[in-house]
């Protein structure tokens, strides 16, 4: 059981990174991406293939893949960002899957669907499984943790102002004098990098990725995660991650108490029961758990009038 536990903390930080990463691309710059998955996808590829083909050290590897997410990113951002709504998410779930299915097929570099197994970890085989978790948990919590940080003063430098503002209306940013398309791009560069770190987390953790790990349902459940705890709010993206990741785990517990049912019709019920319990949520609270707080200027002389 602490071994289940210390796991489920380690996807919630992992499930906090990524919330973070979106909350840089829709909740400050308000471009929608569902291809969050795509680049979780090649930081977990490219420091798997690093790493275990090369023999590069594992930071190294997880910088690189941290690296080539955000160069991923920025490529797609150039290409999209004339893009908006409804058809910046087609595209972006377009090049996720696209990601998913090379994966598959380049049998020479992934491995194909067989995946690629053995990726090293920090220390592990010279500690015990336990401590390995421990170990983890600590070097997730502490990148999710400064990553925090240095989103938090992304959000209150001049260049978050910006993105909340190109959010808002960017025609008003761009006749400001700014460069909307040069600020999108940066932002989804970043956001990019901390999916991609993600990713490399995760493949060093479970030590073996295949494409059908990286499906469109992750996306949704980071989606619901920041939707959950207030988009535009870091300290929201941290809690609805972890909000989430307790849902998700908390139904495997009751589904079991319920009587007459196969194990298919209880993993059906479990999606039900998780569907309503964020459809409720969202319904009663649509900001969030910790939604998005702007400063208020104040004007000069509106007491007196």
């Amino acid at each position: 059981m602490e071994n289940y536990v210390i796991a489920m903390a380690v996807s919630a930080c992992i499930y906090g990174l990524m919330a973070l990463g979106l909350n840089v691309i829709w909740g400050l710059a308000g471009m929608v991406n569902l291809g969050l998955v795509g680049f979780f996808a090649v930081g977990a590829y490219v420091t798997a293939l690093t790493t275990a083909k090369l023999g590069i050290p594992i930071w190294a590897g997880m910088a690189l893949g941290t690296v080539a997410a955000s160069l991923v990113g920025a490529f797609v951002a150039m290409i999209t960002v004339r893009l908006r709504g409804d058809y910046l998410a087609i595209v972006t779930l377009g090049f996720a899957e696209s990601i998913r299915i090379v994966s598959s097929n380049a049998i020479w570099l992934t491995n194909g669907t067989d995946g690629i197994s053995g990726i090293a970890g920090p220390l592990r085989g010279q500690i015990s499984p336990a401590q390995f978790n421990l170990l983890y948990l600590a070097i997730v919590a502490t990148i999710m943790i400064a990553a925090y940080v240095l989103a938090e003063r992304l959000r209150a430098s001049p260049f978050g102002r910006v993105l909340r503002a190109i959010r808002d209306d960017e025609q008003v940013v761009a006749v400001a004098g700014k460069h909307v398309t040069a600020f999108k791009v940066r932002a989804f560069a970043i956001g990019a990098a901390a999916l991609g770190l993600s990713g490399a987390l995760y493949a060093h953790y479970t030590s073996y990725i295949a494409p059908d790990i990286f499906v469109p349902l992750l996306t949704l459940y980071i989606k619901l995660a920041l939707l959950t705890g207030g988009v535009g709010n870091n300290r929201g993206a941290l809690i609805g991650a972890f909000a989430v990741v307790f849902l998700l785990e908390s139904t495997r517990f009751v589904i079991p108490l319920v009587p007459f049912i196969s194990a298919v019709q209880g993993a059906a019920l479990r999606e039900i029961l998780i569907a309503c319990l964020l459809i409720v949520m969202l319904r009663y609270r649509p900001q969030g758990l910790a939604p998005e707080r702007l400063a208020t200027i104040p004007v000069p002389g509106a007491a007196a009038r």
